[in-house]
């Protein structure tokens, strides 16, 4: 319950491609503007381009459908996100803290490469969206309506297989004349979006319990006040006099003084945008990361996710490949390895927020999809098409160490990829299950980690040693440590079951012990192959034609055996 004339505090996502004009909507949306809005960077100025994320605010009276005992105004906090390719990472770290995303399209060019790409970010971190057609002064006014109709319906198309199918779609010109006209000019359409927002505002959950965590995306001094850090609560409260943690710079801070859009305020929760000051530090030192409860962040070295492939993704999602990993607020590069639950365990259903460290998993060359299961010639072909896991997950190891907090979103692109290739860069998104804080992780973590992968081994039977063992050959090669195999069972492709007993000689051949006996046609088989040897060689008598068959076949020994990909030891398991 918020104390008595409370504002309600709703968080818009203004997202696009560069040049769409999200920065003059969300100028022509506010009234008052925070300590972040619009621009500060004089580099962004002179481009007119949206560096950093600008925050903002306007306020309204609360619309009716929201009865929230004690407030009394809605006011929305507008994230106005860079556009620009290259700085795809800062709106990942943006879309964390929006409760709705407005879309803003260019409507002489529609959708382009980045506003593609803002609508996937908008799929896994959002629930609700707007899409604004921005620029309509743009388009002569004989032809203006048609076009904004053949606009509505095109975008209309292109959400349909989204979440956002049906999402309202209304036409704006945020600055009519573009950016060089004059201040005084009305922007159009704006007072209808405003509306627009009112409608699909709601009550975003908030708890205000759990560690404090706050996004940081400015911060200066004051003289003779302290350092004030600006951002969005991402979770948890603050009062007064707390202390915060600025794991970053491994320091504690006490909280002197907080504002909300230059109002004092002696609290604030999740959801939140606030303005703290502390104690005095370099600002240099934090432009951007987190602040929270005393040591409850963690840094760490690799994870574990839950992880889903973005269906835009062209490519495939291999093992061993490396991404650019966003977690948080941090982006670094990080190679992943894909595992799921054995093929028997596909169907599973596994908690989505835990992992199970005590079962079993499968190692996979790649991220699982239908087209990676059908080009796969490695796959059992019995398990059909539709053999797809309902889960599946990532070891992510970082190239440099990230702090985080635990469950947070992981987002994994290929952010090197030719910005005008026209292509999602965005790979695969999942939730952080598990972080391993420890440096030495490869010892002290991965051995614990069971992911095997299951090995296959073909050779063929030499001869009958007698009638409980064969000589086998062409499993191993001569330097093979046969040793290593003694005691692993194989089983003959005429059906009978055996045990790897030792090595034969010296060139690789081995002995395999059959416990329940060779079957009679096996003997039979092995003796003619055997007969048909030594004719050829002309030491022997021809045997009788019926007792060779001169296309028989080979009979093939087959070992089956699983090894722990994380196991020091390497050790050969069979169930």
């Amino acid at each position: 319950m918020a104390a008595e004339g409370e504002t309600l505090n709703f968080n818009v996502g203004v997202l696009g491609h560069i040049d769409s004009g999200k920065t003059s909507l969300a100028k022509a949306l506010s009234t008052t503007a925070s300590t972040a809005a619009f621009d500060k960077n004089p580099q962004s100025r002179e481009r007119g381009i949206t560096l950093d994320l600008g925050f903002s605010s306007f306020s309204v009276p609360l619309p009716g459908h929201l009865t929230c005992p004690g407030y009394h105004g809605l006011q929305f906090t507008l994230v106005d996100c860079p556009g620009h390719a290259s700085l795809i990472r800062t709106i990942i770290g943006g879309a964390q803290i929006i409760d709705l995303m407005m879309l803003v399209i260019d409507v002489t060019k529609g959708m382009q490469t980045q506003s593609a790409e803002c609508l996937v970010i908008g799929q896994i971190a959002c629930n609700k969206m707007v899409v604004v057609l921005n620029k309509i002064d743009l388009l002569a006014e004989n032809k203006r309506q048609a076009a904004i109709d053949k606009m509505t319906k095109k975008m209309q198309k292109t959400l349909e297989n989204t979440k956002f199918n049906a999402c309202p779609i209304i036409s704006v010109a945020a600055k009519p004349g573009g950016p060089d006209a004059p201040e005084s000019v009305t922007a159009q359409g704006v007072g209808e979006l405003i509306e627009l927002l009112k409608s699909q505002a709601y009550l975003p959950q908030r708890d205000p319990l759990g560690p404090f965590l706050m996004a940081i995306d400015h911060c200066f001094s004051i003289k003779g006040q302290g350092t004030v850090m600006t951002g969005t609560i991402l979770s948890g409260s603050v009062s007064l006099n707390d202390n915060v943690e600025i794991p970053a710079l491994k320091v504690t801070k006490k909280v002197k003084s907080m504002q909300m859009f230059h109002k004092p305020v002696n609290r604030a929760i999740q959801g939140d945008r606030l303005g703290i000051c502390v104690t005095q530090f370099d600002p240099k030192l934090l432009e951007r990361g987190l602040i929270c409860t005393p040591e409850s962040l963690h840094t760490i070295h690799a994870a574990i996710i839950s992880v889903n492939k973005i269906p835009y993704y062209k490519g495939s999602l291999h093992t061993k490949a490396k991404f650019h990993i966003t977690v948080s607020h941090e982006t670094v590069m990080g190679k992943v390895t894909f595992f799921t639950r054995p093929t028997a365990n596909f169907n599973e259903d596994l908690p989505g927020n835990v992992f199970d460290f005590d079962k079993e998993y499968l190692y996979q060359d790649c991220y699982i999809t239908k087209d990676s299961r059908n080009t796969d010639q490695k796959m059992d072909s019995h398990q059909g098409e539709e053999a797809l896991p309902k889960r599946q997950w990532a070891l992510l190891e970082f190239e440099k160490p990230v702090t985080c907090p635990k469950l947070c979103l992981v987002i994994g692109s290929k952010l090197d990829t030719d910005i005008h290739s026209n292509t999602c860069r965005l790979a695969f998104h999942g939730i952080l299950l598990q972080g391993v804080e420890d440096k030495n992780y490869s010892v002290s973590f991965l051995p614990k980690l069971k992911v095997f992968k299951l090995k296959h081994k073909e050779g063929q039977v030499e001869r009958a040693n007698d009638d409980y063992s064969v000589i086998g050959r062409s499993l191993f090669k001569k330097e093979t440590n046969i040793q290593l195999f003694v005691g692993l069972k194989v089983k003959l492709s005429t059906g009978e079951d055996g045990v790897i007993e030792g090595s034969f000689g010296q060139s690789g051949k081995f002995k395999i012990r059959i416990p329940n006996g060779l079957n009679a046609e096996t003997k039979k088989a092995l003796s003619a192959s055997n007969k048909k040897k030594a004719n050829r060689k002309g030491d022997a008598e021809p045997a009788k034609e019926d007792e060779i068959k001169p296309d028989s076949q080979p009979i093939l020994i087959t070992l089956w055996f699983k090894r722990y990909m994380f196991d020091p030891q390497k050790k050969m398991i069979q169930s």
